[in-house]
């Protein structure tokens, strides 16, 4: 199955977004959509997995929850928009972590890509930086990758320049 994770689209699911996430399977947003109608747009071009952002509204926030869990291909997955990274979790993200014992964890908040294996509690940390055109990142990003038998692999970053749009 191949995945797609987004977050901080903070009102933009453009073409770019589109053609980077044709190939996926599922969409998993770690929030920040921005609008009803982005969450609506990206639930409609894929399956979508998802929770709410900082600035994300009553009405999104009613569509979803601070933390999603389940599981796929065999491998369990936790998201939440504000969690950190290893070492540095956010304390409710951390309660989650030792509840859940995910194999992959996804948080946004933060604007910026990072992919890191956690050996302390056995995880693939997640962010997969903003891919809106509006905040404090430089450039927009999203990640794509194959679950596979309970395997993660071919990761992919995506990586455009802020103002690009089609």
């Amino acid at each position: 199955m191949k995945i797609g994770i987004i977050s901080d689209t903070h009102g933009t699911f453009d073409k770019v977004l589109q053609d980077f996430l044709q190939p996926c399977d599922e969409v998993w947003c770690a929030g920040d959509f921005g609008t009803t109608e982005v969450a609506d747009k990206i639930a409609a071009f894929k399956p979508l997995r998802a929770v709410y952002g900082n600035i994300d509204g009553e009405i999104v926030r009613r569509m979803y929850g601070e933390f999603c869990f389940f599981e796929v291909e065999g491998v369990k997955v936790l998201m939440t928009h504000i969690g950190g990274y290893p070492r540095k979790y956010a304390p409710k993200a951390l309660q989650h972590i030792h509840g859940a014992r995910p194999k992959i964890f996804v948080a946004g908040h933060s604007h910026i890509l990072k992919v890191i294996y956690d050996p302390i509690y056995d995880l693939l940390h997640i962010n997969p930086g903003a891919a809106g055109k509006y905040g404090i990142h430089k450039v927009r990003t999203a990640v794509r990758f194959d679950i596979e038998a309970g395997e993660i692999k071919n990761m992919e970053i995506g990586e455009w320049e802020k103002g690009e749009s089609f």
